[in-house]
């Protein structure tokens, strides 16, 4: 069996015009203007792009093409996904910055191997439960989930950031180029400017729209701190679709850290300046917590879904309740449902949902009871491995109520999140699954004075519940929404292999097993998986936040079930950039030598969310 093979059947091409036709002669959900594509699915908005040199996915055209030139000057693909990176940490400030998380899953051509990374934030040393309770702060008795008792937001949500040190292990490891080459694009574009794009001018405008009262039309309203309005206000506004932006504080940074690398913002003057603004706010960090800093190489969790091996992210990540998740439908849709399965049921059935919905809800639980760092929790990982075996998902079956919505396990909501995911892949067979993120927008809303940029806000997630394995404790990793996955056709290296990526919160893992179920169960292609339809499920509020159309089209029946259904937009439900690689038995394999210009002995494919403004390109 192989991904995004199957044809197009006559329900998939009208998947769209029967949420239209479904409800109310005009359900508000249905689009009049909307255009029909004359081939593929009608969910799906664009082709897959395909090439065989290179091919970079992001959520921004800028930094799309960043990454497609550092592969045309002979970089490969974990150099294209740090300049990738870096610019997108000027374009979507209220997603991504260099104060922030990174975790990556790199597939390595010549050894054949999948290298996981974790660059996530370690909390200061001077952090303690005892200091928060001391400002006030105090556990949730009736959260024992991520966050409980913590404020979300501001200088103690701040963690020692981690992506600086992962782009350069990288680099180090995995890469042929340096910082002085691949954050060009980055430095020049914050120096000489960009044009604001609409979707990232959207998300610009939420801190000021959700601090707004309902009667302020001109959302007078930000909780972010005067040096982020100095710094990424135009004017002392927020900026809008088309105008010119810079950053010059930003673009010092990145010349620092080209002539410098890494130990500028680790041990020099960036350093220096974060610790000073974390003092002035009543921090803890110190220049001792930051030169500490170190990221880790870990083993991957690895499940199989009807013949394709999938490789999630182990704790602090959430990743490993997709693989739960699927592990759970893989074995009692035909439990709960006899002689059914997600396809023969399909999307048009109520019952598809509702399957997907519970076994998220259970997967998720166990996500909540095994959040935290593994370096603090002995026998964790262990535990990671029983919830994620096949067995483990059959023996909760029974817990599925054919017709009856369940209430689940509860944890505070993890927010949206605001995150960024790419992907690469070049010549030589390389290709990365990437995941950076401020967590919250905005981060923390604080910007480092002279240096132009947010500090995340992950810290927020840990817990004061001090029996919590996610309890808040000098030099521990907090639970982390960030979720990296990849994919590989029977387990092998020499077939298929798919990047898996979806960014935001906690729709994360959920939202890696929707793609999952739409190539493989429904047969939908690597761009129509990216643009179909998505729910996402909240735990703590037990709400089911559906986008539009298929809101109209199963929301009444699924409430009937129990389900407390929420019609959103796009941006609930995060945005996919991902790459699949098909061989080809005709084409000789890659040449492995760093100055090969032979092209891969296959097609790429590339699939980018029309939810975000950008793009897949390919040369």
């Amino acid at each position: 069996m192989l991904l995004a093979g199957a044809p197009v059947t006559a329900q998939q091409k009208n998947l769209s015009a029967s949420t239209c036709n479904s409800g109310p002669a005009n359900p508000p959900a249905c689009n009049a203007l909307r255009g029909d594509r004359a081939e593929g699915w009608m969910a799906q908005g664009r082709s897959e792009v395909m090439g065989r040199n290179g091919i970079v996915a992001t959520s921004q055209p800028l930094a799309t093409e960043a990454g497609l030139e550092i592969l045309r000057k002979g970089g490969n693909a974990i150099d294209a996904a740090v300049a990738a990176s870096a610019v997108l940490s000027l374009i979507e400030p209220m997603n991504v910055g260099i104060a922030g998380d990174l975790f990556a899953i790199i597939y390595t051509a010549k050894d054949k191997k999948l290298h996981v990374l974790n660059a996530s934030g370690k909390a200061p040393g001077g952090a303690s439960i005892a200091l928060m309770n001391s400002l006030g702060y105090r556990a949730d008795p009736k959260n024992w989930g991520p966050g409980s008792g913590m404020p979300a937001r501001g200088i103690l949500t701040v963690t020692v950031p981690g992506t600086v040190w992962g782009w350069q292990d990288a680099l180090q490891k995995h890469g042929t180029m340096t910082f002085k080459e691949v954050l060009e694009a980055a430095a020049t574009y914050s120096s000489e400017g960009i044009p604001v794009p609409e979707r990232a001018a959207f998300d610009w405008n939420l801190p000021v729209a959700m601090n707004a009262k309902p009667s302020d039309a001109t959302k007078c309203c930000t909780d972010l701190d005067p040096d982020s309005i100095k710094a990424w206000y135009i004017d002392g506004k927020v900026p809008e679709a088309g105008q010119i932006f810079r950053n010059p504080d930003l673009a010092k940074a990145f010349r620092l850290l080209q002539a410098q690398g890494a130990d500028a913002f680790y041990k020099g003057d960036i350093a220096k300046a974060i610790v000073a603004k974390s003092r002035a706010l009543g921090g803890t960090m110190t220049m001792e917590d930051l030169a500490a800093y170190r990221g880790e190489w870990v083993e991957p969790v690895l499940s199989d879904y009807k013949g394709f091996t999938l490789a999630e992210l182990p704790p602090p990540s959430q990743g490993f309740a997709a693989n739960a998740m699927l592990n759970i439908l893989s074995a009692c849709v035909g439990a709960v449902y006899p002689g059914q399965t997600l396809a023969s049921l399909g999307p048009n059935d109520p019952r598809y949902w509702h399957m997907l919905v519970e076994a998220k809800k259970l997967a998720y639980a166990d996500l909540i009871a095994l959040n935290g760092d593994p370096n603090f929790n002995p026998g964790l990982l262990a535990k990671v491995k029983e919830v994620t075996a096949p067995g483990y998902a059959k023996n909760l079956c029974g817990r599925i109520n054919p017709a009856k919505a369940a209430t689940p396990v509860m944890g505070r909501a993890s927010g949206n999140g605001d995150t960024i995911v790419l992907s690469a892949a070049d010549r030589w067979g390389n290709m990365v699954s990437w995941v950076n993120s401020n967590y919250n927008n905005f981060g923390s809303g604080i910007t480092v004075p002279g240096y132009g940029f947010f500090l995340h806000n992950r810290g927020g997630l840990f817990s004061l519940d001090p029996k919590s394995p996610n309890a808040l404790a000098p030099h521990k990793r907090p639970f982390n929404t960030l979720a990296a996955g990849f994919v590989l056709q029977g387990g092998r290296t020499d077939g298929q292999k798919m990047t898996m990526l979806l960014m935001g919160g906690d729709m994360q893992a959920q939202g890696h097993a929707q793609m999952m179920v739409n190539m493989v169960d429904l047969g939908a292609n690597l761009q129509a998986s990216t643009d179909m339809a998505r729910f996402r499920h909240e735990q703590f509020s037990n709400q089911l936040f559906m986008e539009s159309q298929l809101a109209a089209a199963m929301g009444p029946r699924l409430e009937a079930m129990g389900h407390k259904i929420v019609p959103v937009n796009g941006s609930v439900v995060g945005g996919v950039q991902t790459i699949l690689f098909t061989p080809d038995a005709r084409e000789a394999p890659p040449d492995m030598a760093p100055t090969s210009r032979r092209p891969i002995n296959g097609t790429y494919r590339a699939g980018s969310d029309h939810r975000k403004d950008g793009q897949a390109g390919a040369w």
